[in-house]
């Protein structure tokens, strides 16, 4: 087993609602290695999305623990909280959250003018880099409505990545996409977990959850399963033969267990 870098002991999430109990989270136990690609995958309502951000502490846990990069996070105050997120986190979501008033660059490069790790220039730089990497350079003087849904989603990546994250966090990052920008964006997360990124996705797509090098079943906000699929060899080509295999063995798995 490698470095874990990321653990929830006994976690549990509990609303309430007009006076009665919602357990979204039930003593979800679970361990991320470091530069692990993790799809979470279960039925609406299951608690994919909430497990994502309390386990990220975006979002309050009612018990249990979080250990994030040897740190328990469950004692960290707000500000403290922030700062981890700043310096260690990174986040994108189905809904591609820009600020209106500024350009492409300068959405992606905030961040990193924030943390304070390294002078403009060098975020800059960086920024430049990613943004050409990602295929996306054309866009860095545009405004966030001058943009396609693919190239505003792989900004938001851009952005993600800018404080080099020790965990990328993603929720249903290409949900709101077409085909090929999905892919295109996939193309990009299996790129970056390459390099090192260790990332934990919730995703209702077995295209994009065949990619993983795990996927964790969530229901009634338990774990009810979980499938290794190892690293992918080569890219996230739709057309290979090996997406095709890991497809469809992901789904014969997601029929067992009841999707």
């Amino acid at each position: 087993m490698g470095n874990i870098c990321l653990e929830a002991k006994d976690l549990c999430k509990t609303y309430i609602v007009d006076g009665y109990s919602n357990n979204v989270l039930q003593n979800i136990n679970l361990k991320i290695e470091e530069g692990e690609f993790v799809s979470i995958m279960g039925p609406s309502g299951s608690g994919k999305s909430t497990l994502l951000y309390t386990i990220s502490g975006m979002d309050d846990m009612t018990a249990g623990k979080v250990i994030f990069d040897g740190e328990d996070i469950s004692k960290m105050n707000e500000k403290q909280l922030t700062r981890l997120r700043l310096m260690k986190m990174g986040f994108i979501f189905q809904q591609m959250y820009m600020m209106k008033k500024l350009t492409i660059m300068d959405n992606i490069v905030l961040p990193g003018y924030q943390a304070g790790l390294a002078g403009r220039d060098e975020v800059n730089k960086k920024a430049e880099e990613l943004m050409r990497r990602l295929g996306i350079i054309e866009t860095a003087e545009r405004e966030i409505t001058e943009v396609s849904g693919g190239q505003l989603q792989r900004a938001c990546l851009a952005r993600a990545l800018i404080n080099s994250p020790k965990v990328l966090f993603a929720d249903e990052p290409t949900g709101a996409l077409n085909s090929k920008a999905s892919m295109e964006v996939l193309h990009e997360l299996v790129e970056a977990n390459k390099e090192g990124a260790t990332i934990l996705m919730v995703t209702h797509s077995e295209k994009v959850a065949a990619c993983s090098d795990r996927i964790i079943y969530l229901m009634d906000g338990d774990i009810r399963g979980e499938l290794m699929m190892g690293k992918m060899n080569g890219n996230a080509d739709t057309s290979s033969e090996q997406l095709v295999k890991r497809e469809r063995q992901l789904r014969k798995w997601l029929e067992e267990m009841g999707w």
